[in-house]
């Protein structure tokens, strides 16, 4: 059997099989190489990582409820090295492809399970998101993704990045399999009949001006969107303090290893890493106290809306000469958006429309902790999503 090593690191026929009976029967499962899969090494995306590991007594607790729910994994798919990136190109391994838009980069950390999915490979993509990593490559993509609310999924036989931030998300190629994917996942979720949903104004305009028009244009009919002005004049130094506490938990997570092997890194991620170590406990307080008072004040601001922003504010850059610049910029944009769910600890949903040049972007629908099931339920009961 051949596969694109790029997307997959291990591929089966299938790989673990689901229970015969059950609601997501006949679909198949891309595991993010972050999540244990019995008898199979967690590789994160690194290759000295991966001869080091052992392979898994027992499969992750959101494995092993995809597999009872029926669902196959069809393999383990790609990631950028330890989840530490939004682009979606691993120094080791190559970028995937982005079959929606040739040329340009899938997306990360997510990129393989998203990959999968856009080629067909895979019906479900199981990965997590930090700082964007299922918001974003669904929006590169054209996929729809959830990063569900924080701690709500089991993240036990995950490998961490950023403890805070971390959180479990999947993609999908329609609304119906993603809301699907959430009745297994999401048991009992509370659910809520509050639609309103709002537009900030500055969060739009932090989008490039073809993706703010995409999005500004989304009417999937599901009620008038009112423009709200939200006092976000220190968003910039909630990103700073996003980044730097994510920094921080990144190496104290994986700093032991690292040591002595940051040049086992691809070039940008190592240097993340090496900035990471040189966090001091007065940068990481202070970081700490920006994000606990900016995580009140957003969940105030959130309430019981619905609000759509941008999922990422550019569409996917474009391969070639200048890719890293054009990566650095990318990401540093991004995060101002992203950054939002992450420290609020909220769940996030991408809906995928495009520009008028074709390209693929993402609305971004956000909401108050524990609403991830009136995300799913919102897509889902429209008119305009179901096939």
């Amino acid at each position: 059997m051949t596969w694109d090593e790029r997307v997959w690191r291990v591929v089966g026929d299938p790989l673990a099989a689901g229970a015969d009976d059950g609601p997501l029967v006949g679909e198949t499962v891309a595991v993010k190489d972050l999540y244990d899969v019995e008898g199979f090494a967690v590789g994160a995306g690194n290759p000295t990582w991966l001869a080091g590991a052992g392979p898994a007594t027992a499969s992750a607790p959101v494995v092993a409820a995809l597999l009872a729910a029926g669902a196959s994994v069809r393999g383990i798919s790609r990631t950028d090295e330890f989840a530490y990136s939004l682009a979606g190109t691993n120094h080791h391994y190559g970028t995937p492809p982005n079959p929606a838009a040739p040329g340009h980069v899938p997306g990360g950390s997510s990129s393989g399970s998203a990959a999968a999915v856009a080629l067909g490979e895979a019906s479900i993509g199981l990965g997590t998101d930090t700082g964007g990593s299922i918001r974003v490559p669904a929006a590169y993509q054209g996929l729809f993704g959830l990063r569900t609310s924080h701690g709500v999924v089991p993240r036990e036989g995950l490998l961490p990045l950023a403890p805070t931030f971390d959180a479990v998300g999947w993609l999908t190629r329609d609304a119906g399999l993603l809301a699907r994917v959430g009745d297994v996942l999401l048991p009992g979720a509370p659910t809520s009949a509050e639609r309103r949903l709002v537009t900030v104004p500055s969060l739009l305009g932090l989008a490039d001006p073809d993706v703010a028009a995409a999005v500004a244009g989304w009417q999937p009919d599901l009620g008038l969107r009112l423009p709200e002005a939200w006092p976000l004049e220190d968003l910039p130094a909630w990103r700073d303090a996003f980044v730097t506490l994510q920094g921080w938990e990144a190496w104290q997570t994986h700093g032991d290893w690292l040591e002595g092997r940051l040049d086992a890194l691809g070039p940008d991620v190592r240097g993340r890493f090496e900035r990471a170590r040189e966090v001091t406990v007065g940068e990481v307080d202070e970081a700490r106290q920006v994000v606990a008072v900016a995580r009140d004040l957003i969940r105030d601001l959130v309430a019981d809306r619905i609000v759509v922003l941008p999922a990422a504010p550019t569409v996917a850059p474009s391969l070639g000469p200048g890719l890293a610049d054009k990566l650095q910029a990318a990401r540093h944009a991004t995060l101002a958006l992203t950054c939002l769910a992450g420290i609020g600890g909220l769940p996030a949903m991408t809906v995928p429309v495009s520009t008028t040049a074709g390209l693929p972007c993402g609305v971004c629908l956000m909401a108050a902790p524990g609403r991830d099931k009136d995300l799913l339920d919102l897509i889902d009961s429209s008119p305009r999503f179901v096939e």
